[in-house]
């Protein structure tokens, strides 16, 4: 007899960042561990996370995630202090420090998180060196997304 798969979970991302697909350019992408304490981790399995105002620091060759808000469950024990926005330390390769080192120095360049989510029991942080939108490159994507919408409509109305 065959044996059966377990169905994967309904989905492994946590937070997702949109508003920063539409404030940037994205050019590169970086997946980055997250150095947790235990409070902040099963926040993360409520699916407890915002990243919309949060940042990525990069300061002593060590990058830093900023403005992130894990809000603590009410069952967090007494005995500790939890604090919802911490200074949170994301752990890359030396060779990927390298590179964003040397993209953020330059004009126009910064480093946002886009995603959190879970890769086997651990927590990643994906995250992007960008470089920033001016208004009509923002007002031009979005015309360009609502044609496309409208192509397929016309498409879909024409098949029927």
């Amino acid at each position: 007899m065959a044996q059966k798969k377990k169905p994967a979970k309904g989905g492994s991302t946590i937070a997702l960042n949109k508003k920063a697909r539409h404030e940037f350019h994205i050019e590169q992408k970086f997946e980055a561990g997250l150095q947790l304490h235990g409070w902040e981790v099963k926040a993360l399995r409520a699916g407890k996370a915002q990243i919309t105002d949060a940042y990525v620091l990069i300061k002593d060759e060590e990058a830093w995630l900023l403005g992130a808000h894990f809000p603590p469950l009410p069952s967090v024990s007494t005995h500790i202090n939890p604090d919802p926005t911490r200074t949170r330390k994301l752990l890359l390769h030396r060779r990927e420090l390298a590179t964003l080192i040397g993209k953020t120095q330059q004009t126009g360049h910064t480093c946002v998180p886009l995603a959190l989510y879970w890769k086997k029991n651990l927590v990643k942080c994906e995250i992007a060196l960008a470089k920033g939108k001016k208004q009509y490159d923002k007002r031009h994507t979005e015309k360009e997304r609502d044609w496309n919408r409208q192509k397929q409509r016309i498409l879909r109305d024409t098949l029927r």
